[in-house]
């Protein structure tokens, strides 16, 4: 049962009526048809609206089944127009862009009906009014009875208590106008229709009650309502429409517009084109950045050296101290120290090796120890043995290089072979092609390292005793297999009475002793062409194991145990120093700390880390205890370290204004189609829509738009980058430049998304507060 009782006012369309309905209680039969006969617009309207919670209502007391609506909350009114109201209009109020099938189903998928129940309650719906040959037809291919039978079917589905039809046959013809009143009046037998008509022979023909309202009053009463105590409730169910289903609906209205839906997801994606363009090319920039700084970290390692030098704290620059007061005079102070180069002693101990071997072998690609070690190598030349070097410096009057030559490098190459901390040697295979032979397999192989012409340095064949002019050119057959004598201590050595050592000169002798090594050229080598370690100099290069096994052979030689015990240089016999003497032991093999260390880190980000791992070991240490070391490539590159990440975000900067245009156009073009669709807001509010549902199909709309430009934006900027490539290579030789990340395409598309969702957001809302009256009378 439903009633209106103790009315003081009501609204209607556009202007508040005064006039009141005093102390009337109008009650309704489960079972009957009641024609509601108006004189004026005004009444008619007010009962559809009042009955229907379709208006804001808010001082009279409409009670439903006992229980009082007065407290109602705008979604407990969405609830009831769902469960209990079904809504037959004059216009039909079907929503074009859908199916009839889907038309009917729309009430149900707000109620949460299951898909499977919903379609088959939908098909009995139309079959019911005679439908059931135009399951799959849009409306638009419908005659206005067969519009009208649907709007009965989807008001019919969801099995309501009520059947408000407001003027059902105002748009249809005679013929078709006693039809669908035949269906009405059929479907009064099982609930309760109350039809809003202006034509008294129709309320007269099919109706069992007529009410006429005047001027908002209720005039006459047919078959008036006698009220009886009621105490039963009833139970609302929530509506609730799910984000698919707004999805759906939106999609669908989408699809009807296909061309403008293009344009506008063109026209939004130009944004996001500009920047996955900014971001390919960045990408790409950044690779070759990075490649180019990963060549110079491997040419240019981490490095400390026994000794190091430091810069005065206040000094900034190697011109001056620029921390001053910079005076504003024309005096000139003239001194003779303007900055001191501090020398500091890097205290190189076994610990600190050890520490450098447990480095995380995944941030190194190798690390090289290097030692001031004379090798005591001979060679038997022509029949004749001759002491011979591993070294790229020029010889001497005396046929061998200077001393202080014979373990310099040139820039940062060197001639030991770097290895992992696991020992390991990747950097030859890795980076070096092998002309001729096989590489090194045990510390007795030594490798002859040539340049990308296959030039090698002539005074490293020189020091070998070869004997060949600049220039000449040799086969690599030649020289592969050339062996070279390593003698030790104790037998390359003589020791004076006078406690002093001397090279034996009986080279004939000591070149047949016992426990000589014979050291082969085991293979040619040359540096990839895309090599990024290729740090071995032309000449000579031979393995750490090589000097590691020279020192364990000679650290308790003779000379080596004479010169620990000493001051005076145990070949010249002058007096020196203990950093001296260290370096003495160092040469002759008694000791085998490392004069310097470089390392390989395999790319800039582990250096940094490796940078970290050196600075930990520093940590609580006295200034006289730390290891100072060098970061040529980080001095290089940190001018420029940010350069490439600002630039992109200027650019991207730049860019991102098309985004804002795109969401202020995409607000707009949001409200232009909440003005096209405000009869489907009407229709979806009457089915029992709630605001946020309203909301929710808007936002469902931009949603689309969003993923459409966003994803129509990253594959034109992926197909840019194609012809964008070819102007790059054309232009400046750099091959596949610009390269669009994945992760870059995705969050390109996720913000597209978020932006348009909230640039649509605000009409969404306007729409979502759309009268539900008001929207079904728009034209």
């Amino acid at each position: 049962m439903l009633e209106l009782k103790n009315v003081k006012k009501y609204y209607t369309v556009g202007e508040t009526v005064t006039k009141a309905l005093d102390d009337v209680t109008i009650g309704f039969r489960q079972k009957e048809f009641v024609a509601i006969l108006g004189t004026s617009g005004s009444g008619k309207t007010t009962l559809l609206n009042v009955i229907g919670g379709l208006d804001n209502y808010d001082s009279g007391d409409l009670v439903i089944n006992g229980q009082s609506t007065k407290a109602f909350k705008d979604s407990e009114w969405d609830a009831y127009r769902n469960n209990s109201i079904g809504f037959v209009f004059q216009s039909y109020n079907l929503i074009s862009h859908l199916g009839i099938l889907d038309n009917v189903k729309l009430g149900m998928t707000l109620s949460g009906v299951s898909k499977d129940e919903k379609h088959q309650r939908a098909v009995d719906a139309l079959e019911r009014v005679g439908l059931k040959d135009h399951l799959n037809k849009k409306p638009n291919q419908l005659s206005g009875g067969q519009m009208q039978r649907v709007a009965i079917a989807r008001a019919l589905a969801n099995d309501p208590d009520i059947l408000l039809c407001d003027e059902p046959t105002g748009a249809l013809d005679t013929e078709t106008s006693v039809q669908i009143m035949d269906l009405i009046k059929e479907l009064s037998e099982e609930k309760l229709v109350i039809m809003v008509t202006h034509n008294p022979e129709l309320a007269r023909e099919y109706a069992s009650r007529i009410v006429r309202l005047s001027d908002g009053k209720v005039i006459t009463d047919s078959k008036p309502y006698e009220e009886a105590d009621k105490d039963n409730r009833f139970q609302l169910k929530k509506t609730q429409m799910s984000f698919l289903t707004a999805l759906n609906l939106s999609f669908n209205n989408l699809r009807t517009k296909k061309g403008r839906t293009f344009l506008t997801a063109f026209a939004s994606s130009i944004g996001i084109i500009s920047i996955a363009i900014v971001l390919s090319l960045s990408t790409g920039f950044q690779h070759q950045i990075d490649s180019t700084q990963a060549e110079t970290v491997s040419a240019f390692p981490i490095s400390m050296s026994r000794v190091a030098s430091t810069q005065p704290t206040n000094v900034e620059s190697p011109l001056g101290t620029t921390d001053g007061d910079y005076p504003d005079t024309q005096l000139l102070i003239a001194k003779e120290h303007i900055q001191d180069q501090v020398q500091h002693i890097n205290p190189l101990d076994e610990a600190y090796v050890d520490y450098i071997n447990e480095i995380d072998p995944n941030l190194i690609q190798a690390v090289g120890f290097n030692r001031p070690l004379k090798l005591n190598l001979l060679r038997e030349v022509d029949g004749e043995v001759q002491s011979v070097v591993f070294s790229n410096a020029p010889q001497t009057e005396t046929g061998l290089p200077n001393a202080a030559d014979m373990t310099s490098l040139l820039g940062v190459s060197t001639p030991v072979i770097p290895t992992d901390v696991e020992g390991n040697s990747p950097v030859l295979v890795d980076n070096y092609d092998l002309l001729a032979g096989e590489f090194p397999t045990t510390a007795h192989d030594v490798v002859l390292v040539v340049d990308s012409n296959n030039q090698t340095n002539y005074n490293a064949l020189r020091n070998l005793g070869l004997s060949i002019d600049p220039e000449e050119e040799l086969d690599f057959e030649e020289l592969l297999g050339t062996t070279v004598t390593l003698v030790n201590n104790d037998d390359f050595y003589t020791e004076l009475p006078t406690g002093h050592f001397i090279p034996n000169q009986d080279l004939a002798t000591i070149y047949k002793a016992s426990d000589n090594q014979e050291l082969r050229i085991n293979g040619i080598v040359r540096a990839k062409a895309d090599a990024k370690m290729a740090i071995l100099a032309p000449g000579i290069a031979y393995s750490e194991d090589l000097l590691a096994e020279f020192i364990d052979q000679n650290r308790q030689s003779a000379i080596v145990v004479a010169q620990e015990a000493s001051d005076v240089n145990s070949l010249s016999g002058e007096t020196i120093d203990g950093h001296s003497r260290e370096m003495l032991l160092s040469v002759l093999g008694g000791n085998a700390i490392p004069t310097s260390v470089q390392i390989y880190p395999k790319n800039y980000e582990t250096k940094d880390e490796i940078i970290t791992y050196l600075d930990a070991y520093n940590e609580g240490k006295s200034t006289e205890d730390r290891i100072i070391y060098s970061d040529l490539a980080g001095t290089m590159t940190e001018l420029t370290g940010g350069l490439m990440d600002a630039t992109t975000y200027v650019l991207v900067a730049f860019a991102g204004i098309s985004l804002v245009t795109s969401m202020i156009m995409i607000g707009i073009i949001t409200y232009t189609s909440v003005l096209e669709r405000t009869k489907e807001i009407g229709v979806l509010k009457a089915l029992g829509a709630r605001k946020k549902d309203i909301t929710r199909v808007f936002d469902a709309e931009t949603f689309i738009l969003g993923i459409a430009s966003g994803v129509l934006g990253v594959s034109i900027a992926y197909l840019a980058t194609i012809p964008i490539n070819m102007l790059l290579e054309n232009f400046s030789g750099l091959k596949d430049v610009a390269r669009l990340d994945p992760v870059h395409g995705l969050l390109l598309i996720v913000t597209s998304t978020l932006l348009t969702v909230l640039g649509g957001h605000i009409p969404a809302r306007m729409a979502a507060k759309k009268d539900a009256a008001i929207a079904l009378r728009a034209d």
